[in-house]
């Protein structure tokens, strides 16, 4: 009688040679990037641009056209084989606006243990909001890039864009440790007066609500136009007070508009809160 034996007997693969083959991949990743990064800065065509980002991110970039997108603005759109989504930084500063703001949060949450929560909330929106980032992008020299990558005419809104878009690129590149790290080091503590904003009230449309509140006035906020300017949106506000027109603002953001207005009028009414002083 014959005996035959099948066996089922699965080849388990050795743990040590998946980990030997882990170490080979990532030790190879590695080596591609300090490749690239070497071709960025002294063989690329865009060697210029990568030897301007280091002062600014801290490290050479391996991804070199990563950090062009984060400067390219939809305005600048031309038609191409790409979608038109990635041809601007739009995607880049969605993804950058939510890693700011995660570490933001966790900054202040560290910086101010014994803090309420509402205190924290404000401290954050101050720091996130577009006009702080615009003077951040200024302060960083964004403008000169955004000049060199746009067509079209340069808008305050568009350095505070370019900040998230950038720090979407270093979160893309590094990942969210070393992007921590740089915004905490070369945003936070760099460009930044925390002390000055902790005293700092920059919303002006509630300053004025509040103000007419109490000394028993009505005030509107009308928008007189919307129309384009260099292929986008603009808003023309108009406030209010009993009926009586005090100020008008531009500006491509509807409720900047409203801020940039309500200042006005404040400043009209001479009772404009004081802002912090630039470093």
């Amino acid at each position: 009688m014959l005996l035959s034996f099948s066996s089922n007997t699965k080849k388990h693969k050795s743990p040590f040679a998946e980990g030997a083959k882990a170490r080979i991949r990532k030790r190879t990743i590695l080596i591609l990037k300090s490749y690239k990064r070497f071709y960025n800065y002294f063989l690329s065509k865009d060697k210029a641009l990568t030897r301007r980002l280091v002062p600014i991110i801290g490290f050479v970039p391996a991804n070199i056209n990563l950090f062009k997108l984060a400067f390219s603005h939809r305005s600048n759109d031309q038609e191409g084989k790409l979608p038109s989504a990635l041809r601007n930084n739009e995607r880049l500063e969605y993804l950058g606006d939510a890693i700011l703001g995660t570490i933001v949060a966790e900054y202040l949450f560290k910086k101010y243990p014994h803090a309420q929560e509402g205190f924290l909330t404000k401290m954050r929106s101050k720091i996130v909001k577009r006009t702080t980032l615009n003077e951040i992008g200024e302060k960083m020299g964004l403008d000169l890039l955004l000049s060199e990558y746009n067509q079209t005419r340069l808008s305050r809104s568009m350095l505070g864009n370019a900040v998230e878009a950038l720090v979407g690129a270093v979160y893309l590149e590094k990942g969210y440790a070393a992007t921590r790290h740089y915004v905490i080091k070369h945003i936070l503590k760099r460009f930044l007066d925390i002390h000055s904003l902790e005293k700092y009230d920059d919303n002006y449309k509630s300053q004025l609500l509040e103000w007419c509140q109490k000394n028993g006035k009505s005030v509107e906020f009308k928008l007189l136009a919307k129309y384009k300017l260099h292929k986008r949106d603009r808003f023309k506000i108009a406030v209010l007070i009993n009926g009586e027109k005090k100020a008008v603002a531009d500006d491509f953001n509807k409720k900047s508009a409203e801020q940039l207005a309500a200042e006005k009028t404040l400043k009209k009414l001479g009772i404009t809160a004081h802002k912090p002083e630039k470093n």
